[in-house]
């Protein structure tokens, strides 16, 4: 039986674009900073030790990121307006050892869980800052993804 977890992380909330100009630049506002705070800490008690991280060089994911105090590398399959299919490349899905947590932007997110939940066309909706998390298994012969959680930083 193989498995392999993985969660997305949206980043958390940021501020206007219209205040910085470069969509790359934006920051975390003081209401996604508490957002990140409140989600870092309760993956960090849910995330496995050896799990790998994985960031979107924009400013706002990295420092959604860095409110997990984890290592993490960034990469640019998970920059805004990344393709469902680079994203899965870099995690590997389904066959990654690990569990795996990438924080990224809407609408790559939400297309790629329609895409593993075989919703043809469509795209869930992940708010700022929230999670779900993923789990690819095999059994008897039959593969399976399951939702193991959606969690919001509004609800934490």
């Amino acid at each position: 039986m193989s498995t392999m977890d993985l969660v997305f992380w949206r980043h958390a909330e940021a501020i206007d674009l219209e205040l910085v100009g470069d969509d790359m630049l934006r920051t975390l506002s003081p209401r996604g900073e508490k957002q990140a705070q409140r989600m870092a800490a309760w993956l960090d008690r849910q995330l496995p030790a050896g799990t790998k991280v994985y960031c979107s060089p924009a400013l706002r994911a990295e420092q959604t990121a860095k409110a997990l105090d984890r290592k993490y590398k960034v990469n640019a399959a998970l920059a805004p307006l990344a393709g469902v299919e680079d994203l899965l490349q870099l995690v590997q899905w389904p066959h990654a050892s690990s569990c795996i947590l990438v924080i990224g932007h809407q609408p790559t997110i939400g297309q790629t869980i329609a895409h593993l939940l075989a919703m043809p066309g469509q795209t869930c909706v992940v708010k700022k800052g929230a999670v779900w998390w993923l789990r690819y298994r095999e059994r008897h012969g039959e593969e399976e993804t399951t939702v193991l959680s959606v969690q919001s930083p509004d609800l934490l």
